[in-house]
């Protein structure tokens, strides 16, 4: 299951990329991603972290969530059993898109498991201007890290930052957390 959604990544990065008429080269200059590394994840023989597939979905113009969006028909309901899930190969931690796929909406909601002492870090990118999240905690702990403050979150707390600012999700706890993400994308 793992190996086929690899290559599922890296079929669906090529598209992409082929779709917006860049060569390999363009998007490991706009995703600061080697071309050797996009070369091998487009040929499902590497799997990427998510911090190195979120700056290449930054250069496509894309979310995480949109990137992880099945194709298809829309439906207004997303079913827990349908849901798309990957696992960070770095951090182990577990993303769930929680969005029903296909719809004209401006905001991805994303459940995640991250693992105790996990710690994953989205570099500032401009790609990703005007887009806003929430991250709601639900158990654990969690700090955030954005520019130079720290905001350590406790279950229920809820913290807004916007994206294209980089920041740092750190799960210094002895326990897994478990969070929300609500992606606004409107301001793109």
């Amino acid at each position: 299951m793992e190996q086929e959604l690899e290559k599922a990544i890296g079929t669906r990065i090529r598209k992409l990329r082929i779709e917006k008429s860049l060569t390999l080269d363009d998007l490991a200059g706009a995703s600061g991603v080697s071309r050797a590394m996009i070369s091998r994840i487009e040929r499902g023989e590497a799997s990427p972290t998510a911090s190195l597939l979120a700056r290449v979905c930054a250069a496509l113009g894309l979310s995480l969530s949109a990137f992880f969006a099945e194709e298809g028909a829309a439906s207004p309901l997303s079913r827990r059993q349908e849901q798309q899930v990957w696992r960070d190969p770095e951090t182990g931690y577990l993303r769930r898109s929680v969005s029903p796929p296909g719809t004209a909406s401006d905001v991805d909601i994303v459940d995640v498991e991250f693992p105790a002492g996990a710690r994953v870090s989205f570099p500032p990118h401009a790609a990703s201007s005007g887009m806003n999240q929430h991250i709601w905690l639900f158990d654990g702990e969690l700090e955030m890290t954005t520019g130079k403050t720290v905001h350590r979150l406790l279950p229920g707390d809820c913290l807004f930052m916007p994206v294209a600012e980089g920041h740092v999700f750190h799960n210094p706890g002895n326990k897994p957390a478990r969070y929300c993400v609500v992606l606004d994308r409107r301001g793109r």
